[in-house]
């Protein structure tokens, strides 16, 4: 026999685990799996802001997600190998050794994985000499033992040896979504063996993912008809003389290797192992922990954090701590929402809704209410008495009763549907999240509840309503403090909230838009990418399909041979910036037809996103999203406008399709200039940069002429490019590598490009020096409102997310404070028009620009006040620029 580590006698579980339920213990292979999911997805698609690869975290999240719901155990476990070296590699040093060493991209998630089971409190098992298997085995062993059904997930096929009646292996073969479910049948029907005979037939055929040699020119049929035939591994080396032939010369002069492969195959199933079956039972998550883990790996698809909250056993709430189940909550009936208003909600109450919403029409199914007495209520609008409507629309209205909610804005739509009116807001527990740490990857009140409260409201209905209602109120009081510590309460006072209500309007207002145009142009631009596909195959030889990354690879790299972009897994990278450099390498013209496909198809789903929008009046209703961009910018959704080219043709033919709606007569484009650089002005106080703006000419060509050294109109066009390339990509965060990319120039040319930059404006240098330093050491940048973006990876020790932080610190006060003073001159606006009394409205805000839709007779007083509230909305150095212009489309409404 090998020698192996001592394994002592194994443990027993605790007698209350004997049940007639049959618990049932998951087992998973911590390795296998992370490895599978590595390879499955790409990490370019998986990583963080800071550089961090998620892609095995993510992928093994998944699978642990699906396994929980759909196996429904009762017990859980993740084994891990800890190194290469085991009793196996001490008698068989090859080993193994065929195995490439594990990309740095997967080592560094192995910690994360770490963290991510403890948080959901399933333990993680090592044993040193050993690997994940024999862990598994042991564990398998012990719980069939006292009972326990046992469900092993494992991309090992070593495992199925462990397959019984109790016993059932979930193997994953091909991707990391294909998976074989292992009984005893199941294994007799693959392999017309027991699970008992496997290792004996696995160490006849050898195994190359473990280096273990076979018998050369015996397969896999001959080596499991073999096991069958002589019914295990020993009888038949026993009786090899029996085999003729030259498969029996073969057999016997591999015996020793066979006999050394039975023994490494063999899992060992008694390791003295830590822990007890009862260790084992699931428990519930540590929810401010696994919800801060999710919010700093960024995984926002909300399906895969719903499965995983959903598979939390504690049902949201920590036995340990103790969720509000005091609170004394109930349905109302008609009658009873009026005197519970006078006697419950007079202090600050907490506010949460059950509605809909879609393509500008909504509904309310439910409000629950929660105060700070441990009360709570729930009723549903459609049956409210008449007095019980006044009352609720009075307190609503009522600045003197204070009220928390979640996502205001998407309140405010609906309550605006039934015509009620929403006063006294004192906060919303979503904009005070986002300002108190932005960048989060989801904000929803679960998801808050989870990282600041340590529960979950879980329960569904009007309990889970109520619930919700509760952590609203919670979450108010925790924010509330840390908000007037940073100083960000004016933020959201004076800013956030009220532009909520705007954008509120906003939304249910929408766009009106031409269906028939739009529609003209889906098919436009589909023909468009026809025509590209045919121009393509006709370079290429044979039609192929452009939207295919392995069809591109096999064309151009494999038949025309040309020349090789970044490496990726799937071979080498065909992405925009990959073709864009082909074709500056190449004389051929597949590349650039190539990108005019892409940009077609680009355009192309834009507009059918704009189509699948149009609500039954005719509009558009964009969602504006004030918590998503971690600068402060508005982004938006359903559909996305700011995907909308501005300056190019085929954009402008999109904006041709935005139209006043009835009752108004024309659109009217409101426009920052240069509203980053002016910001970067004013903070940096650089000379140069002010003086530019202070002449008054063209602001890049002055530019140019400083930095170049010479007269202005010596400056040629691609003087003024670079330089204005450069202005805007330091307001980004721009990198010499990154100004090179976007110049297409190489680094020798864009480095000292900079240089000269900076050296006729070393105030901007300094600035931006300082802002970094600042953050390193307060940990946090601030906009020209105070508003912080927390990075603490400035002090990292790894390179690439230090730099990516550094980018981050020199992009965030230009952006952020740009995106202060929009919101503020929105504001302005919205509050001038309001007060004159006019019925012209702001529609949208895209980038640095505002769109209203004026009514009959008002263009003149519009203009004038759009123009005067803008450009006074803040008050820098070289002040603020505004072009206005008024069209009947918004492409006619440009400046």
């Amino acid at each position: 026999m090998t020698d192996r580590p001592p394994a002592p006698t194994c443990h027993h579980s605790e007698d209350e685990l004997r049940s007639t339920d049959r618990p049932r213990l998951l087992l998973l292979d911590g390795h296998s799996l992370a490895y599978r999911a590595f390879y499955a997805l790409p990490v370019e698609n998986f990583s963080t802001t800071t550089g961090q690869p998620t892609n095995a975290v993510y992928g093994f999240a998944n699978m642990l997600a699906n396994a929980l719901r759909d196996e429904r155990p009762t017990h859980a476990a993740v084994a891990f190998d800890v190194s290469r070296r085991t009793f196996r590699t001490e008698a068989f040093p090859e080993y193994k050794a065929g195995r490439a060493r594990s990309p740095d991209e997967f080592g560094s998630q192995l910690e994360i994985l770490d963290r991510f089971l403890a948080a959901m409190s399933v333990p993680v098992l090592r044993a040193p000499g050993y690997e994940a298997d024999d862990v598994i085995a042991s564990l398998t062993v012990r719980a069939e033992a006292d009972g326990l059904q046992v469900l092993i997930i494992t991309g090992d096929r070593d495992v199925l040896q462990l397959v019984s009646e109790n016993v059932t292996v979930l193997y994953f073969y091909r991707t990391a979504s294909e998976m074989i479910r292992y009984t005893p049948a199941a294994v007799a029907e693959k392999y017309g063996l027991t699970p008992a005979q496997y290792p004996d037939f696995a160490a006849l055929r050898g195994d190359p993912s473990d280096n273990l040699p076979g018998i050369p020119g015996i397969g896999e049929k001959t080596a499991a008809k073999w096991v069958r035939e002589f019914g295990s591994l020993a009888a038949l080396l026993e009786r090899a003389d029996e085999v003729k032939g030259k498969a029996g010369e073969k057999l016997r002069a591999a015996a020793g290797t066979v006999r050394l492969n039975r023994r490494l195959t063999e899992l060992v199933r008694d390791l003295d192992l830590p822990v007890e079956l009862g260790d084992l039972r699931r428990r519930p998550y540590d929810l401010s922990a696994f919800t801060s883990l999710l919010d700093e790996l960024e995984f926002r698809n909300a399906s895969l954090r719903q499965r995983l909250f959903a598979a939390d056993p504690g049902g949201g709430r920590p036995a340990e701590t103790a969720e509000p189940e005091t609170i004394r909550g109930r349905e109302l009936e008609p009658g009873e929402l009026a005197p519970w208003l006078r006697a419950r909600a007079t202090g600050l109450t907490g506010l949460a809704a059950d509605y809909t919403w879609e393509r500008g029409a909504g509904d309310i199914g439910r409000i629950a209410l929660a105060t700070g007495d441990d009360h709570a209520a729930s009723f549903e609008p459609s049956r409210l008495t008449e007095d019980d409507e006044r009352a609720f629309a009075a307190w609503l209205a009522d600045p003197g009763r204070p009220k928390a909610l979640h996502d205001v804005k998407s309140l405010l739509r609906v309550l605006g549907e039934r015509g009620w009116r929403l006063d006294g807001v004192a906060t919303d527990t979503a904009m005070a999240a986002y300002l108190l740490l932005p960048g989060l990857a989801a904000y929803g009140i679960a998801d808050l509840a989870g990282r600041h409260l340590g529960r979950r409201p879980s329960a569904e209905g009007a309990a889970g309503l109520m619930l919700n209602a509760r952590a609203v109120l919670d979450l108010a009081g925790k924010f509330a403090a840390d908000l007037a510590s940073t100083g960000m309460d004016e933020v959201l006072r004076d800013v956030e909230l009220p532009l909520s209500g705007l954008l509120a309007r906003a939304e249910r207002a929408g766009v009106h838009v031409d269906a028939g145009l739009l529609d003209e142009l889906e098919k436009h631009f589909a023909a468009a990418m026809e025509r590209a596909a045919a121009d393509a195959a006709e370079i290429a030889g044979h039609p192929f399909n452009p939207g295919s990354t392995k069809q591109l690879q096999e064309v151009l790299f494999g038949e025309l041979g040309l020349p090789k972009t970044k490496k990726i897994k799937s071979g080498h990278s065909t992405d925009v910036d990959a073709l864009t450099w082909l074709a500056t390498q190449t004389d051929n013209g597949l590349p650039e037809i190539l990108l005019r496909h892409r940009d077609q198809a680009r355009l192309r789903t834009t507009v059918a996103g704009l189509i699948r929008e149009i609500g039954a009046d005719g509009r558009v209703h964009t969602t504006f999203q004030q918590t998503v961009a971690a600068t402060g910018r508005l982004t938006s959704t359903e559909p996305n406008l700011q995907v909308i080219p501005i300056r190019t043709e085929e954009g402008r033919r999109i904006r041709r399709a935005f139209l006043p709606g009835a009752g108004y007569e024309s659109l009217m484009t409101a426009d920052y200039g240069q509203l980053e650089l002016r910001v970067m002005a004013h903070l940096s106080q650089d000379p140069t940069l002010l003086a530019a703006f202070e002449s008054g000419e063209d602001l890049h060509t002055t530019m140019a002429a400083q930095v170049f050294r010479v007269a202005p109109d010596a400056v040629a066009p691609d003087m003024r490019r670079k330089i204005k390339a450069m202005s805007y990509g330091l307001a980004y965060g721009l990198s010499a590598f990154g100004l090179a990319k976007q110049l297409g120039v190489p680094m020798a040319e864009a480095r000292p490009l900079m240089d000269a930059y900076f050296e006729r404006l070393g105030g901007v240098r300094d600035y931006l020096d300082h802002v970094v330093a600042e953050a390193r050491v307060t940990g946090y940048t601030r906009t020209l409102l105070g508003r912080r973006r927390y990075l603490p990876h400035l002090t990292s020790d790894n390179r690439q997310r230090r730099e990516t932080a550094e980018r981050m610190a020199l992009n965030a006060p230009v952006q952020g404070s740009a995106a202060d003073i929009v919101k503020i001159a929105m504001l302005r606006v919205d509050g001038a028009l309001s007060a004159a009394g006019l019925r012209s409205r702001l529609l949208l805000q895209v980038h640095d620009e505002v769109v209203l839709e004026v009514a009959p007779g008002e263009r003149d007083a519009v203009e004038e006040i759009v123009r005067d509230r803008m450009t006074s909305a803040y008050p820098l150095s070289v002040g603020l620029d505004v072009a206005v212009g008024t069209g009947a489309d918004w492409d006619a409404a440009a400046h």
